[in-house]
């Protein structure tokens, strides 16, 4: 099988796709990275090779990481759907399996992990709050806004999945078109695709692009094969073994450790740690002293939050 990944990024965004590609890399991973992005390619990107519509860098053999520029004003959460499609036909038509990882996530385990997960179903994860019955009034309430558009629920889901991650094979690339039509349709109830809205869970759609998997992954024709919360470690007390997902903000390139974990009494997490792992090599984010310095307020973090503990 064949595979091809792809992230969506701007701004200092970068620093998490930079971590991803190194996270890949040490997992395993050797192709394409197609990398999505508005604005400007990272410092860590001079060396790219610029073509005629991507710009193109070869990190080590075998593995590339290559730069698509969009002029979509859509606000990226909402976009995923869109590029994985748009990759499928114009970047990588003859790729078996294409996987897209938010830029907060670095791998932990062996590619090939993710080869052989998605030959059972479109690859998911459960969120940090993944418990949502398939009688919840939510779900209901979803139904009750798609089913007009002929939406009906296939499968009863007991499971609510977070959206930074998803693993398609070509034979399921359905469950992508269906997502991208669902977020086509839930713009008008949040004003528009320009802004991630994010409102309180109560209401009909909380985190939007999510919400959208979430009946996607309800009404949908094609197998799912979920993991639980160890998927991108977001249980609490450890033991995920597949990614590191840095949920939430500030993100791990813009935290001062020591400054949180003695101010607001928050530790470095764990994929915190995990992506400053992935900082050095093969692609290099930072310069060697100010990523000591980094390294150094993540050490400090860390030995005060166990004192605090």
């Amino acid at each position: 099988m064949t595979s091809a990944i792809c992230t969506l990024f701007e701004s200092d965004h970068h620093y998490g796709v930079g971590a991803l590609c190194n996270s890949l890399f040490a997992g395993g991973y050797r192709g394409t990275v197609y990398a999505g992005y508005r604005g400007s390619l990272p410092p860590w990107a001079a060396g790219a090779v610029r073509t005629d519509g991507y710009s193109e860098l070869a990190v080590a053999p075998e593995f590339r990481v290559r730069f698509v520029p969009l002029a979509t004003k859509v606000h990226f959460t909402y976009y995923k759907s869109d590029f994985m499609l748009g990759l499928w036909q114009d970047h990588c038509p003859n790729t078996d399996a294409l996987f897209y990882f938010d830029p907060d996530i670095t791998v932990s385990c062996r590619w090939s992990f993710f080869a052989e997960w998605v030959e059972c179903g479109v690859a998911l994860c459960a969120d940090v709050n993944a418990d949502m019955p398939a009688s919840h009034p939510l779900r209901h309430a979803w139904m009750r806004y798609f089913g007009p558009y002929g939406f009906q629920v296939t499968h009863h889901r007991d499971t609510y999945f977070n959206g930074g991650f998803i693993g398609v094979s070509k034979p399921n690339c359905g469950f992508l078109q269906t997502w991208r039509r669902l977020i086509q349709l839930l713009e008008p109830a949040v004003g528009g695709l320009q802004n991630l809205v994010v409102s309180d869970r109560s209401s009909l759609f909380h985190t939007p692009d999510q919400d959208a998997l979430n009946v996607a992954a309800m009404t949908c024709k094609e197998p799912i094969s979920c993991v639980g919360q160890d998927g991108m470690d977001l249980q609490w007390g450890g033991g995920g073994y597949i990614m590191r997902h840095a949920v939430g903000n500030p993100k791990p390139w813009r935290k001062k450790f020591l400054w949180s974990t003695l101010t607001k009494g928050q530790p470095p997490a764990r994929a915190d740690k995990a992506y400053f792992r992935n900082a050095s090599s093969p692609i290099r984010l930072y310069h060697p002293l100010p990523l000591s310095f980094k390294k150094a307020d993540l050490l400090a973090g860390s030995a005060l939050g166990r004192y605090i503990r």
